[in-house]
């Protein structure tokens, strides 16, 4: 079978190569030539762990080609995702005109029978839209299905994600159009993955509610954790105690500065939209934002107001990017804090292992540094705001000595009270005291 992707972002360049993985003919489509040419020379323009190798396998086995002729694309394919971003808009909702342009372009040039699937995240409603739209621009009567297949694919182990996924989501109201995406993941039975099957609006629908939910259990344990700091008990423990409930689950109940990323800041925001669309009131999805952004505020705060007077000092951010094993830096909460610390005078020492070319295109004031030894070197106070796993087992004996201060802000809860404060640290976490 013959597929295509259109959009060769995290979403598209790890479905496109995954599928390819799987023995699938895929056409990877995007409309950046210099990406296009850096991906058929087997090199990712994002880090991915374990991408490039997948990557450069399947285009040596020749199942995975790169183009910037969606005609061509199109023509070939049976079934042709939609994997193009839907940035938020200034009032939080989706940016539809990417898939919407995508849409008008697949209806110039189908000639036969395709399936239509929409990758992106995108509003409820919007696989009605895209038929519609594609209806609307056709040159001739050609049959077409539309169908939602979300993706779920965390960032740091998209491909672990796609190999063995939780449960694959097909939207559809047509027979055909499932069987078509049924038979591509076909691999997968052999691992007895959950398929569910529904209609367009409430795969769609899923994906929304999938990551609010998972915001929301962020943004409740960050909460426990400021209310731990004032009864004087210990979130972690808090936190265990929960997760061992298996009704709760232990994971996304890791306290910090609070989350970002390129899914659950867009997402809750987008679902809060739909809900004022349609007249709903989300009462708990408003509370996360919100909670979120206080969350940001207290680890900025708690940093500036340490000092009786910040500027002029000298301040070491470990780990830029919103996660370990990312790049990405869209809303992560250590561009937050290192603005916020900026503008109250401090000037920064920064390192992380992968997002610093990245990051120098929006903070290009701040000192880059080699390591983290590099960072640490005469700052005031050391910050970790990444758990990347080279900051979990410092050598602190050694940054005692590089520091020109003693103030450790661990964000991640990485090392134990204890230990750093007889080292001679004054140490602060978050959620224990």
């Amino acid at each position: 079978m013959n597929i295509a992707i259109i959009g060769s972002g995290y979403v598209g360049l790890i479905t496109g190569a995954c599928f390819a993985e799987f023995g699938i003919n895929v056409t990877c489509v995007d409309n950046d030539e210099k990406k296009i040419e850096l991906m058929r020379k087997g090199l990712v323009p994002f880090y991915e762990p374990g991408l490039e190798e997948l990557l450069q396998r399947n285009l040596k086995a020749g199942r995975l080609h790169f183009t910037n002729d969606l005609a061509e694309a199109v023509d070939s394919a049976l079934v042709i995702f939609i994997a193009v971003g839907t940035p938020p808009r200034g009032d939080g909702s989706a940016e539809m005109k990417y898939v919407e342009g995508v849409a008008r372009e697949i209806a110039r040039h189908i000639k036969s029978y395709k399936v239509i699937v929409t990758k992106s995240t995108v509003p409820v409603g919007t696989g009605e839209r895209i038929k519609k739209i594609i209806s609307k621009n056709l040159k001739e009567n050609i049959d077409f299905d539309v169908a939602s297949n979300p993706e779920f694919l965390r960032e740091g182990a998209g491909i672990e994600d796609f190999m063995r996924p939780n449960r694959i989501v097909i939207g559809a109201s047509s027979a055909q159009a499932i069987a078509i995406i049924k038979d591509l993941y076909r691999p997968l039975y052999l691992i007895e993955t959950p398929i569910v099957i529904t209609d367009i609006k409430t795969a769609e629908l899923i994906k929304y509610a999938s990551n609010a939910f998972l915001a929301v259990k962020v943004s409740f344990i960050n909460e426990m954790a400021n209310l731990c700091e004032s009864v004087g008990a210990d979130v972690q423990v808090v936190a265990k105690g929960m997760g061992l409930d298996r009704r709760i689950g232990p994971k996304f109940l890791h306290a910090g500065p609070g989350y970002g990323g390129s899914c659950f800041p867009k997402d809750t925001l987008a679902l809060l939209q739909i809900g004022n669309e349609n007249s709903v009131d989300l009462g708990i999805i408003e509370a996360t934002v919100k909670a979120n952004e206080r969350q940001k505020e207290k680890a900025a705060d708690r940093i500036i107001n340490t000092f009786p007077k910040l500027k002029g000092k000298t301040i070491c951010i470990l780990g830029l990017s919103f996660k370990p094993n990312t790049n990405d830096l869209r809303d992560a909460p250590a561009i937050f804090i290192i603005n916020r610390l900026l503008k109250a005078g401090a000037k920064i020492r920064a390192y992380d292992p992968v997002a610093m070319e990245d990051a120098k295109q929006i903070l290009p004031k701040i000192t880059y540094c080699k390591d983290a030894y590099d960072a640490v070197n005469g700052s005031d106070a050391i910050v970790i705001v990444t758990e990347w796993n080279q900051f979990r087992n410092l050598d602190l004996g050694k940054i005692k000595k590089l520091a020109k201060g003693n103030f450790f802000f661990d964000l991640r809860n990485i090392y134990e009270p204890e230990r750093l404060r007889k080292m001679g640290f004054k140490y602060y976490s978050v959620g224990r005291v």
